[in-house]
């Protein structure tokens, strides 16, 4: 696994340094995350302060929710879809680093939690760099399942996206 990580984050460092002037806060971005869950992370904007946000991977721990069965500590398929508003006022700064917040819905399956959905509260800031097409985000989002058993969790990642024009 870590083989295969090194690359990506070597070549998505190089294309910090080698691509012109792109905007972050339009188009399409797809990129990785690492967390809880880890795996990809694509982003499309609907606007300029709104966007989509998709995460599929795989988590390897676990957000302890309480569940009524066995809960396994093995991994489990992971997939999310937010709906998120970007503040970027919020920071005052020679940067862009915009505050964003949203609701979403998770789905996981495998280690206790067949088939689960779960209702998530987004909270976290990005850091567009200028002159690049990425973006760098921190995010903590406290989750509600509802399926499966219900109780109250936290998935947390840290990633980076690249924006195609």
């Amino acid at each position: 696994m870590r083989k295969k990580i090194l690359p990506i984050i070597f070549i998505s460092i190089m294309m910090l340094f080698t691509i012109p002037v792109a905007a972050q806060d339009s188009g399409f971005g797809l990129g990785i995350v690492f967390g809880e869950p880890t795996g990809l992370s694509a982003k499309l904007w609907t606007s300029k302060v709104n966007a989509f946000d998709f995460g599929f991977g795989i988590s390897a721990g676990g957000d302890r929710i309480t569940y009524k069965g066995n809960y396994e500590s093995t991994g489990r398929v992971h997939f999310h879809m937010d709906y998120l508003w970007h503040s970027f006022n919020a920071i005052s700064s020679s940067e862009r680093f915009p505050l964003y917040y949203g609701i979403g819905g998770r789905f996981n399956s495998g280690a206790g939690y067949e088939s689960s959905f779960g209702i998530r509260g987004v909270l976290g800031i990005a850091w567009l760099p200028r002159s690049t097409p990425l973006d760098i985000f921190l995010e903590l989002v406290p989750v509600l399942q509802l399926t499966a058993g219900t109780g109250f969790g936290i998935d947390a990642g840290l990633g980076i996206r690249y924006f195609f024009d």
